[in-house]
């Protein structure tokens, strides 16, 4: 049998465990070393693999988990793939199929057939600007309440003395937008003012 790396070795005839007589440096000869049964050196005791441990040392050496490896479409014909992946491949081509089912045969332009854009539904601008007003509208307030705190002698953050210097940009924004400082259409402002009179 082949000595273990501690160097014993087994009879093969009697079962027994030495190490065998060697030859030092000097010339002279060391006498053979009987074992006892049972007993392991500590270089012959596999040592435990954590396989965390294992991850953690050879963390950044494998590339971002989860990525695919780089590769040719013909070295993926020849490589033996994974269950889940020839799955998640089947998924994928019916899914295109589905879609051109449907869509009809979609201009590419040289783009991945995946990644074409579907027309979203058109934005409503008033909408939008009134969202924006609405916003606009709270960050005034927050900001004059600010002020009105800063008047009364309260001590600021450097940020809330900020929101307090943007007051003109935020009533200059709202005013682009159609409403006046308070937040109020411009056109709806004027039309209640007359009825009230």
């Amino acid at each position: 049998m082949a000595p273990t790396n501690s160097g014993i070795t087994t009879d093969s005839a009697t079962g027994e465990r030495f190490i065998p007589s060697s030859v030092r440096a000097d010339g002279t000869k060391r006498r053979e070393i009987r074992v006892r049964p049972g007993y392991r050196p500590p270089e012959d005791v596999e040592l435990y693999k954590n396989r965390a441990a294992a991850a953690w040392k050879n963390r950044g050496k494998g590339g971002v988990p989860g990525a695919e490896s780089v590769s040719n479409e013909g070295d993926q014909d020849t490589k033996s793939s994974s269950a889940a992946s020839n799955k998640n491949a089947k998924r994928r081509e019916n899914k295109k199929k589905a879609k051109s089912a449907e869509d009809g045969p979609a201009p590419t332009n040289g783009k991945n057939p995946e990644k074409t854009t579907t027309a979203e539904p058109p934005v409503d601008a008033e909408a939008e600007s009134e969202k924006k007003a609405r916003n606009l509208k709270k960050k005034l307030r927050q900001a004059r309440d600010l002020r009105d705190k800063k008047n009364q002698g309260e001590s600021l953050l450097p940020e809330q003395l900020d929101k307090i210097i943007k007051i003109n940009e935020l009533i200059r924004q709202l005013d682009t937008l159609g409403f006046d400082s308070n937040g109020d259409k411009k056109g709806e402002a004027e039309g209640q003012d007359n009825e009230k009179v």
